[in-house]
């Protein structure tokens, strides 16, 4: 049995790569909507270059044009010199899709792009829908389905954090290591599901030692993948920084000066913030959202109260807590108790500084027993910002935040990997307990779905439709 035969067999799926069609002829505009200098029109499909003909006039005709070069003319419809322009042409399967495709570089005026579109549509070509172009390029084997995801995360990057992340999965990042641990599970699966065949004649072709030492590595490189997504996403969608600590510490003027704008409103009355201020900023390729909060204490105020119950919260989901105090006005007990019941609310794997803010007035600092880095700085002065922003940094730079570390970014991977580790720990509790082969298949062939899910070996109509939907329409 091949393996593409196989793997249909231990999941249930038929590989749709393989069975969908693209018989139809597609466009759509790959720039952006509006008034700009040039707009490009994109056509794929296996009448690109008939329906091109239609409508270019140049010196070649389209269809006996050389892949990969370049063409001057004018696109005339019904008798009408719509614009001049370039046309691309991409042969099959040397494309972004693996079809023939045109793109069509025009003047970038909307009505000139609409007047286009309407005379492609006129003489054959259909709408794409949203992400249909990768889609496209996805059934024809030009990418795996993570490179897929990963062209809608470059196209949404707007950091050099997300930006490097969707380079490095669009790259192929971790879909080789993935394929790689597939590929010794299936080796594995396929000998236990020959022991199936030969049931009656107790054989057995699988080591069983050895595919335990083999499940245990795959475990091991799993378990990896599945703790970077928590550094992967905040990255990716940006580090939540709550700003929390006793009121008139200085919390919404240190807001203002790590943003360089005047973002919150700052009193001398106790209580002013009385809800979540959120806004980001990017510090050396990385985006951090921060958010002030209004000052814990307690309260009679029904609407302050509101607030601080609302800063719990920002605590419990941020990934970095600054602690802030005013170091005039607070005792020592009192950082200490606020530091305790922060950590409470923060967790021991949030990062949690302590910040002591109006230093400039201090004629010595004093000493804290704390284990938490502590920061003193004027937020009023900008005295230690430096400082703080390198702590920040610090702990993005560290570790799991190497350049050279395979992140996972994406829920649906996170969501597999972990069932694929849940049937795997299954496998091994079989191995210990010697449980007969069909079982094992069982937990291997859940395993081997999951694994082979992320790369869109295997995939359903209603996973395509929930990734490419987020798509734009000319991509």
């Amino acid at each position: 049995m091949n393996q593409m035969g196989f793997t249909a067999l231990l999941t249930g799926f038929v590989p749709l790569r393989k069975m969908q069609k693209t018989s139809n002829t597609i466009c759509a505009l790959a720039t952006g909507g509006g008034m700009s200098a040039i707009a490009v029109i994109r056509i794929s499909g296996p009448e690109a270059f008939s329906i091109g003909d239609k409508l270019f006039r140049g010196k070649i005709r389209l269809q006996e044009a050389a892949g990969n070069t370049i063409h001057f003319g004018k696109i005339v419809h019904d008798s009408q010199w719509l614009d001049e322009v370039l046309v691309s042409v991409f042969r099959a399967p040397h494309s972004y899709t693996g079809e023939n495709t045109l793109e069509i570089s025009c003047h970038g005026s909307p009505y000139i792009q609409q007047q286009i579109l309407q005379a492609l549509y006129a003489v054959g070509a259909q709408p794409a829908s949203a992400g249909e172009f990768t889609l496209r390029a996805f059934l024809h084997g030009k990418i795996d389905l993570s490179q897929a995801e990963a062209v809608a995360d470059l196209i949404a990057s707007e950091n050099q954090a997300s930006h490097q992340l969707a380079l490095r999965q669009l790259r192929g990042g971790y879909s080789e290591i993935i394929r790689g641990l597939r590929d010794e599970l299936l080796r594995f699966a396929a000998l236990i599901e020959l022991e199936l065949d030969f049931s009656t004649e107790d054989v057995e072709f699988a080591d069983r030692k050895l595919l335990e030492v083999i499940v245990k590595d795959v475990i091991g490189v799993l378990s990896q993948l599945r703790d970077s997504y928590a550094l992967g996403n905040v990255l990716k969608a940006g580090i939540p920084v709550t700003i929390a600590g006793r009121p008139n510490a200085g919390k919404s003027t240190l807001l203002n000066a790590l943003l360089k704008e005047e973002r919150a409103i700052v009193t001398p009355v106790a209580g002013t913030t009385r809800d979540t201020i959120e806004d980001e900023m990017v510090l050396h390729g990385v985006r951090f959202r921060f958010i002030d909060t209004a000052g814990l204490r307690h309260t009679t105020d029904e609407v302050e109260k509101l607030g601080i119950e609302r800063s719990y919260d920002k605590i419990k989901q941020a990934e970095i807590v600054l602690y802030l105090f005013d170091v005039l006005h607070t005792s020592k007990e009192e950082v200490y108790h606020d530091l305790a019941e922060i950590r409470q609310l923060a967790g021991e794997q949030r990062l949690l500084i302590a910040v002591g803010n109006k230093a400039d007035l201090l004629t010595a600092k004093p000493v804290l027993a704390i284990t938490e880095p502590l920061v003193w700085i004027s937020a009023k002065t900008n005295q230690g910002l430096k400082e703080l922003e390198d702590l920040l940094l610090q702990r993005i730079n560290s570790g799991k935040g190497q350049k050279d570390e395979h992140l996972v970014t994406n829920a649906r991977h996170f969501d597999a990997i972990n069932r694929a580790l849940i049937s795997l720990e299954h496998v091994i509790a079989g191995l210990h307990n010697q449980l007969p082969g069909d079982l094992l298949a069982m937990d291997l062939r859940a395993a081997l779905h999951d694994l082979s899910g992320i790369v869109g070996e295997v995939y359903s109509d209603d996973v395509l439709g929930a990734i490419f939907s987020k798509f734009c329409i000319g991509k």
